[in-house]
């Protein structure tokens, strides 16, 4: 069944019932989950109470311009899914079960009621605690995978061949992002190739690469972070910019909220260095992470992939505020 639409709910049915998963009399609810762009993603309810969310790649991103990536980086995160949940298991899902050949995957969906931080914070719904546990998964993911890669051991030699290959990495981040960018506003073009020469060479642990508010639920008060499938090995300073854009683009997008987004991306700096302790990498950190948030701030109004929430005139003042920066 490796033509299948896991949005037609008979299709859905038909496979699950195939793979052993289902009781041929089972009747589980399904409901599509929109907002994605790179993946089909459905809520599947079943009668014993279980709630799974099936994940499958797309070939062709759900985006205005075309992009491209190959499906099988559904694995990518399947083998994030698992490692996170090792190292952060109260900020993570478990993995249900992984298909190699259709290229989906199950996970235990987060429980209800939860809310998706991205629309929190669009609301001007600001909790600090929320951004401390923000900083503190990153953190948490970046030292304990720098340390695991200081070995020779089975761990390290076992992370390496999982997420050593930057492929995803290139064609969904460095290129819609940055190179992309980089054709379309020539004062910033050497600045981003400079960083983009730097971002291949800085490989230190493993980078999460959609580090995002849109890839948080909170439960219960807590953070449940989602969306692995361009985790690589390379440079931690990548996230930090990815991550602090959002804060920063929503200051710049919430009025109202603007110095409550301010301190937050103050906070979220000052308790990522707090959790990640004295590792090597800490060294020329900040000065990466400041390139790597003017690139992706320039890059969510100019790239393949603009923040949807910003007007014409925020997206037109925060591409000239960063071009002055750079």
């Amino acid at each position: 069944m490796n033509n299948i639409d896991i949005e037609q709910p008979d299709d859905l049915r038909a496979y699950l019932l195939k793979l052993g998963k289902l009781e041929p009399n089972d009747t589980p609810t399904m409901q599509v989950l929109t907002g994605g762009v790179s993946n089909r993603t459905v809520l599947v309810s079943l009668a014993s109470g279980q709630t799974w969310v099936l994940k499958q790649a797309l070939e062709k991103l759900r985006v205005k311009v075309d992009w491209f990536s190959s499906p099988e980086r559904i694995h990518r995160e399947a083998a994030g899914m698992r490692y996170l949940h090792r190292v952060a298991p109260r900020h993570s899902t478990k993995l249900v079960f992984e298909d190699k050949t259709a290229h989906i995957l199950a996970m235990e969906a987060v429980p209800t009621p939860h809310d998706n931080w991205k629309t929190m914070l669009l609301q001007g719904d600001v909790h600090l605690d929320h951004v401390e546990q923000f900083a503190e998964i990153l953190a948490t993911l970046h030292r304990e995978a720098y340390l695991a890669l200081q070995n020779s051991d089975a761990q390290a030699q076992s992370l390496q061949k999982e997420f050593a290959d930057r492929a995803y990495f290139e064609n969904l981040r460095l290129e819609p992002y940055y190179l992309y960018t980089a054709e379309r506003v020539p004062e910033a073009r050497p600045f981003l190739h400079e960083l983009v020469d730097h971002t291949r060479q800085r490989l230190f642990t493993l980078v999460h690469g959609d580090y995002s508010p849109k890839n948080v639920l909170v439960h219960d008060h807590t953070l449940i972070l989602l969306d692995h499938e361009v985790i690589h090995i390379g440079d931690p300073a990548f996230d930090l910019g990815f991550s602090m854009t959002h804060l920063l683009s929503k200051a710049h997008h919430v009025k109202a909220k603007r110095q409550a987004f301010v301190e937050a991306s103050q906070l979220y700096w000052q308790h990522y260095l707090h959790v990640l302790g004295d590792v090597g990498f800490v060294n020329n950190l900040e000065r990466y992470a400041v390139r790597h948030t003017l690139a992706c701030l320039l890059a969510r109004v100019a790239g393949r992939s603009p923040l949807e929430y910003l007007s014409p005139t925020e997206q037109a003042a925060q591409w000239n505020a960063v071009i002055d920066l750079m």
